[in-house]
This record gives C-alpha cells, structure tokens and sequence, in this order.
C-alpha cells in the first residue's frame, strides 16, 4: 500500500468546529485510497460490554475535493458530548492501514495514540459576518473613480488627460464624486464599496499615511464621507475603509518624532530602525538603516510588536467606528502585519461590532490567519490566478480547472470560504480584460466570480471592461463620457446580468460545488448552496468547437454565445432545474 500522502492533523482546516453542533474532518490521501472509515466516539465511552476496551463507531468518508495529486476524504459529525476520540482505517485495494496521530500501521502490537478533540468550545468557532457571504463588492481607487464640481485639487490633470499618466499623476478624484455615483453603484447591483486609503498622505494612493484620524484633503472631510456613508446605507451598500497599519507615510507625528530626536524619541520603539545616522537619507531602504514597506524609503515600517503601537491602532480603529459606522475595514500587507496585532485588534474591534468584516490583503495561501481569532477573510489572489492560469493556457483542460478550483477552497475552512473575497483584478495588477486578452475570455473569467462561492468584487471600470496594464495603467480615470458608448453598455448589461443571476439564487451562496463530467476545455459545475434546491448549473466552452449543451427543461438564467442548445466556443450558460 503506497502510505505517500496520507495525512491528518487534529486542528486547522483537518478538524474544525463549523458551528456549535457540527465538527468537520478532513484527511489527505494519495489517489491509490479507495475507501477511508473513521473510527469514532466520546473519549470516556466504552465498548459495547462493560469495562470493555474503547471501540470507535465505524462510518465511510466521502471525497470531497479533488486534487491533482491527491483526495480530500470529508465527514461532518455531531459529536452529542462535544468532545471525540477517534483513528481512520485507510483502504487501498485489499489492503488496509491504520492512520493513528503518531502514523500509519497494520501491526496488531502497534500502540496507537489515537485523534482526540477534546471539546467543541463556542469560543473557539470560526465565525464570521452573515451579510458578507451575499455582498457583491466594488473597489474605487478614490482619485481615479469620480471627480466632483468641487474637486480642486493643486496639479491635477485633466480628467481625459491619460497621455500624460505617470505613478505620480494626480486627477482629483474625490469622496463627493463617488457620492454622485451611489445610484450607479446601487442599480449595477453593488452591495458594498472598498475604498482605498482615504486618510490624509502625500502620494495619489494614499499609502504612506501622514495622519489616521483625517481625511485627505484632496478627497474631502469628514461631513461629506458621513454623507456617502449614510446615503450608501440608505441605498444597502456596506462601506468598508482600507487600513494601512503596516507601515506609516515619513509626514507621520511618530516619525516626525523620531527624524528629530533619534535614540531619544519616544517612538523610536514604533519602528524598526537600525542606524538611527540615516534617517534623512532619501533612497532605497536596502542598505537596512531601517525597515520599510518592499524598501520604499517613505514607507517606515510600524513595529505591531509594540503594544503602544497595538493601542494606538486600536483607538484608531474604534474612532472610525464611532464617527462613521463603517462595516468593513482591509488590511493592507496583511501577512507583514503580527498575528498578536490582530488577535487584539480584533478583539477590541468585534466587541464594538461584532458583525465587523475584517479583510487581510494576503496574496498566498492565508490559513495561519483565518481560524477565527484574526481575520473574516483575505483576498483570494490564487483564485485570481488559477482562474487566470486556465484560460490563459489552451493546454490546460476542464481537470485542470476543476483541481485548481478545489485547491483553492481546500485550503480554508468552510465557513470562511462562504466569504472569501474573490476578484479578478485590482489596483496591484493588470486589468482582467488586458490580462485576457480576449473580450471572450473576459466574460467567462466574470461568470467563474459571480458563481463560485465566496464573495465576489470587480475592480472600478471592470463593469465596461476598462483597459489597463500594472501601475499606473491599471488606475486610469474612469471614462464617464465613454459610460454610454454601445460596446461599454453591452458589458455592463452582462455585468449586471451576473450579479443579479448571484443576488437572486441562493443555490449560488454557500461552498458547495459539485463538478460535472465534461471533455477537453469545457467545464460544467453545479452549485447548490449547502444542498439546497433548485440546482444551478453553469457551463463555460473554453474550447475552440461549439459545444452541445443537453435540452432537459432547464431554466436559462443567463447565456453569452448560445443558441438554441449550442454553446459557442468563449460562450457561457447559466441553467436553473
């Protein structure tokens, strides 16, 4: 029996509490298991005669993903004591392992030490917002997205001026602009905004922070954002800040401080400096005189060790609360962040509003942060490029499609997959249409967002498909005057057509995907919420022949390239049954 590959740990996204009644448990084999039993039972329960040795309840898992290399075997219990023992009995074939925590055996004197969860504790559960899971989000890099009759800000360019772009460009954007737009926002289907930094710095993204209690001036005050907040409210839109508490802008009272007092300076501890000599040196921070964000000598990085620091950002965080009755707040380089920051942070946060929607920005595999005691959810970039990867690569198949998917939602727990933020472009990387490279592809890629689970967000612009290589291209200036061109209102029809397909079937909400078998590059998958019914079936031919999609009384609840029954090659169907 090929033993490679099987595995379980008792704790993180192997065994988890789902709610106060359920506990999931996963184990990871190679894909020569055909079978695996849990053996399981309360701990100080004996056999079925007295004094009798314990003996565990015998049930089969079921696969619940598939992967490249390997299944994930899945059982949800209820445990009836909140606590359980147990071991797995592995088959391969004829032959059978025990998989005990101190590993695989077949011998009869092997002294096992068995799984245990000790106790279901409702402390202990992972829970995040409720409302998140059904939020359609929509990111507005503030300077670029809408400029007001207001708007007067010294240098800005143009709003049509895009020759003259740069990384520096500033062109005025600001919150009574976006204010204007709340109605678009509200009839797109929007349910909640992301903004980026709104707080007073010296960049046009606002990054480096000279002072996190005050809205930047080229962006408002704070009457006019209690205004949008309230209005977006009105209209059921959640508004959710961007946070940059990894590092702070050099104009910050606290490097201030320090760039005038050195050693001396009470805040000298706030930072992580190393020749306190160099601090007026304007360069790259690679000669580590002090630690910085990606070496950006105007980006000191915030030492989150320091319990000052932690208290200083909690009051922050509370005063945005108190002001502005935000709903979200994200977390900017959220993995260089320290898990004690945000363990208190959260804390301290959630007992102000305990349906608060805490997202880090974590670009990889984020399972340290999401077991309930830090962050709600993080943004799923390996979504946003394993859906990439697919249809980029025409060598790829609808197995390739399938793996990548359920890689991505293997890797958290249930709960927190229902909010994943999902997305397919932003700020920090190409549009998805240049990405592309294919109007086609760009469409699919958008039906892959709307009908998987978690929580969806498109990028200002993305609704017309908005063009932009990386920074500073992909912040170009929204094209208003373009809003009513023929092709610009096709997409956003199709746009719109999406997020009302995801607000309207419930079967779309939830984590459950069920993978129906296709050839070559068409994939076709089921949602159903977590079981429910109707069933919606989404089929994408990313394939370069027209494909033929079965009559059987189903319900067309969206389609791009389809006629009939035939799905052309770059086409989508959505069916309802």
């Amino acid at each position: 029996m090929k033993c490679e590959g099987i595995s379980h740990k008792c704790g993180y996204t192997d065994c988890y509490e789902l709610n106060e009644d359920e506990l999931v448990i996963n184990v990871h084999a190679n894909k020569e298991v055909d079978n695996v039993v849990i053996y399981y039972e309360d701990p100080y329960l004996h056999g079925c005669a007295a004094g009798s040795p314990w003996a565990g309840i015998p049930v089969n898992m079921k696969i619940s993903k598939e992967l490249k290399y390997e299944n994930i075997w899945s059982i949800t219990l209820k445990p009836t004591f909140k606590r359980i023992m147990y071991y797995f009995v592995v088959h391969s074939g004829q032959e059978q392992m025990n998989l005990y925590e101190n590993g695989l055996s077949d011998r009869k004197d092997y002294y096992p030490h068995l799984f245990k969860y000790g106790w279901m504790n409702s402390s202990d559960i992972c829970k995040v917002p409720e409302w998140a899971k059904s939020t359609i989000w929509y990111q507005i890099f503030p300077d670029r997205f809408c400029k007001s009759e207001h708007s007067n800000v010294k240098g800005a360019l143009d709003w049509d001026d895009t020759k003259s772009l740069d990384i520096h460009s500033i062109y005025g954007g600001d919150i009574e602009g976006a204010y204007t737009k709340l109605e678009y926002l509200a009839n797109l289907g929007i349910t909640g905004v992301y903004f980026n930094p709104i707080f007073e710095a010296t960049t046009n993204h606002k990054y480096n922070t000279t002072d996190y209690y005050k809205i930047d001036p080229d962006f408002g005050d704070d009457e006019i954002l209690q205004r949008f907040i309230t209005k977006a409210h009105k209209l059921g839109i959640k508004v959710m800040f961007d946070a940059v508490f990894n590092h702070s802008g050099r104009k910050f009272f606290a490097w201030q401080d320090v760039l005038k007092n050195g050693k001396d300076s009470k805040y000298f501890d706030w930072f992580f400096i190393n020749d306190a000599t160099k601090l007026d040196l304007k360069k790259s921070t690679k000669d580590g005189r002090y630690y910085t964000f990606a070496f950006v000598d105007e980006m000191p990085k915030l030492d989150t060790n320091n319990t000052e620091v932690i208290k200083y950002f909690c009051d922050v965080t509370e005063n945005w609360l108190s002001r502005w009755d935000i709903d979200g707040i994200r977390f900017d380089v959220g993995n260089e962040i320290s898990h004690n920051f945000i363990k208190i942070l959260r804390r301290h946060l959630k007992n102000i509003k305990p349906d608060l929607f805490l997202l880090g920005e974590i670009w990889m595999d984020s399972s340290t942060y999401l077991q309930g005691d830090e962050y709600d959810s993080v943004m799923n970039y390996p979504f946003l490029q394993g859906v990439g990867n697919f249809f980029l690569n025409d060598e790829t198949n609808a197995q390739d499609f399938k793996y990548m998917i359920n890689y991505c939602y293997s890797i958290y727990k249930r709960q927190v997959n229902k909010v994943i933020f999902n997305l397919l472009d932003s700020h920090d990387i190409d549009r998805l249409i240049t990405r592309s490279k294919s109007y086609d592809k760009f469409i699919q890629q958008l039906a892959v967002l709307f009908t998987m689970p978690g929580s969806p967000c498109i990028y200002y612009g993305t609704e017309i498909a908005l063009e932009g290589a990386n920074d500073p291209y992909n912040r170009m200036p929204m094209p208003w005057e373009r809003i009513n061109g023929q092709k610009e209102q096709e997409t956003m029809e199709l746009v719109k057509a999406l997020i009302s397909l995801r607000k309207n079937n419930p079967s779309l909400l939830g984590d459950n995907i069920i993978w129906n078998q296709t050839q070559g590059r068409v994939v076709s998958y089921t949602r159903n919420g977590d079981g429910d019914k109707p069933m919606v079936t989404i089929i994408i031919n990313a394939g370069n022949e027209d494909h033929n999609v079965a009559e059987d009384g189903s319900e067309c609840l969206f389609s791009y390239k389809c006629d009939n029954s035939n799905l052309h090659s770059g086409g989508v169907i959505v069916l309802k049954k």
